[in-house]
């Protein structure tokens, strides 16, 4: 056995399904909408909590004590920790039973919400945060594979597909409208509380209603996990605290050195691997690759640009919570009527149109956000870019969990969608942290506009990785009906 990795337990034949008893329990029924239904709900309460907080961040930032620089970590203790476990979470699915993983990471989950909601301090609040998130990385690519085994028909299969990948989407802008509701009407500690409920009847349904897909011998690669984690988690702590400090110290330089060192040992271990948790041969088709770098850089550029809007609505323009929540509003419409959409136009034109189409969409959304100043009003200035926008992500976004799993090799499930969905969360987490160092240096260079500067800048960053999304829309070749 080598090192770093865990041996399959041997299981005997009556635990087969962890968890039970030595009576084995009969298969759920087969209830594909009612799955489906369980499997968007916690999809969409998983991306919900990546932004549900933006909104009431200036609150959480009074109450808690929060500096202006190390807000950021409210966002990025979730999504990083999300992100980085993604791939080991995946593994363990298969290693103890996808459906098993999924209810546990939702329980998880839930029982760290409640425990943030009562946060007395930073360190409180935070640590609940990273506890959210290995829930979100143990449920996460199980869903995925989830849905995959439950939808075999092709046709179905993208259905479901595009609705998960617009959810996902969607529920980044609906976690801004929901943290302004929560947030004006009762206080920011509802964001967490709300997925409690929602949490617990999702943990109890799911057992009865998903069927557990067959398991896969594999091992766990601890030290390829432990190496991607710290690695992703080390080059986002030297950005934040560029941000704040500067990049003239060592506490600035060292941790992105060190973090680029971890992920390129990664990528070396993953192609050394027998089992490895992030399966090179993914990337060989040329689609699934783009794909996959655009569920990396698409993110980094719309969803790190929230944190910037949410504050430049309320800090600039002076918006309450709700009326900052409801200013998503066209934008998750949109995201989701996309998605809705995306089955009977991906057979006819394939991605490559409408990806280039969408990409486009969400660059000129976000350059029409660079455009906003101290007095600019709701309609037109700021509607004509939320409507774009919802375009471009739908039609941009929803397409690629369509290519990324439609002909993935039932093994490798756990894998393709942990992949997905790591590349989605570091890329908000790196968005973030490298906007939130852009805007903090041009606060500075302009110290008299410092907080109107510091959002056109971070947005215009954001409009530029968009610009990347474009040219790899550009490498899809194009494939039959």
């Amino acid at each position: 056995m080598s090192e770093g990795t865990l041996q399959k337990p041997v299981l005997p034949v009556a635990a087969a399904d962890p968890g039970h008893d030595a009576r084995p329990r009969p298969e759920p029924r087969s209830r594909p909408g009612l799955a489906l239904a369980i499997i968007l709900t916690c999809q969409l309460m998983l991306m919900v909590d990546a932004t549900v907080m933006n909104v009431a961040l200036p609150r959480i930032e009074t109450g808690l004590h929060f500096s202006q620089s190390s807000l950021a970590w409210v966002l990025d203790a979730y999504t990083l920790t999300f992100g980085g476990l993604l791939l080991l979470g995946g593994r363990l699915g298969d290693l103890y039973g996808r459906r098993k993983l999924f209810t546990w990471g939702i329980v998880l989950f839930t029982v760290a919400s409640l425990a943030g909601g009562f946060a007395t301090s930073a360190a409180w609040l935070l640590a609940a945060r990273v506890a959210q998130g290995v829930g979100a990385a143990a449920a996460g690519p199980s869903a995925i594979a989830l849905l995959n085994s439950t939808f075999t028909d092709p046709k179905a299969r993208v259905r479901a597909l595009s609705l998960f990948a617009g959810m996902s989407s969607a529920g980044f802008a609906i976690g801004l409208i929901l943290g302004g509701v929560l947030t004006e009407a009762a206080s920011w500690r509802w964001v967490l509380f709300i997925n409690v409920p929602f949490g617990l009847v999702a943990a109890v349904l799911a057992p009865r209603f998903l069927k557990q897909p067959p398991r896969h011998e594999t091992k766990l690669d601890v030290s390829g996990a432990i190496a991607a984690t710290l690695g992703v988690g080390s080059l986002v702590y030297g950005l934040i605290h560029a941000a704040s400090n500067g990049w003239g110290q060592t506490l600035t330089v060292a941790p992105i050195a060190v973090g680029l060192a971890l992920i390129g040992t990664f990528i070396v271990l993953q192609g050394a691997a027998q089992h490895p948790l992030l399966p090179l041969h993914l990337f060989r088709d040329r689609n699934r690759a783009a794909a996959y770098a655009n569920y990396f850089v698409g993110p980094a550029a719309g969803f790190g640009s929230f944190f910037f809007l949410t504050q430049y609505l309320q800090d600039v323009l002076h918006y309450s919570p709700v009326r900052t929540g409801f200013a998503f509003l066209p934008m998750a419409t949109l995201v989701f009527t996309m998605s809705r959409l995306i089955p009977r136009l991906l057979p006819r034109f394939g991605p490559k149109p409408l990806t280039i189409a969408g990409t486009v969409l969400l660059v000129v959304g976000l350059a029409g956000f660079t455009r906003v100043g101290e007095h600019t009003a709701y309609f037109p200035g700021l509607f004509w870019p939320m409507v774009v926008m919802g375009l471009g992500m739908g039609m941009a976004f929803s397409p690629l969990m369509v290519v990324i799993m439609h002909s993935v090799r039932p093994e490798d499930a756990g894998a393709a969608g942990g992949t997905m969905q790591t590349l989605q969360q570091t890329g908000v987490s790196l968005g973030i942290a490298i906007l939130v160092t852009i805007a903090s240096n041009s606060a500075r260079s302009h110290p008299a506009t410092a907080l109107l500067s510091s959002e056109h800048a971070a947005l215009t960053a954001a409009a530029v990785f968009a610009a990347l999304t474009v040219l790899v829309s550009l490498t899809f070749k194009k494939v039959e009906r």
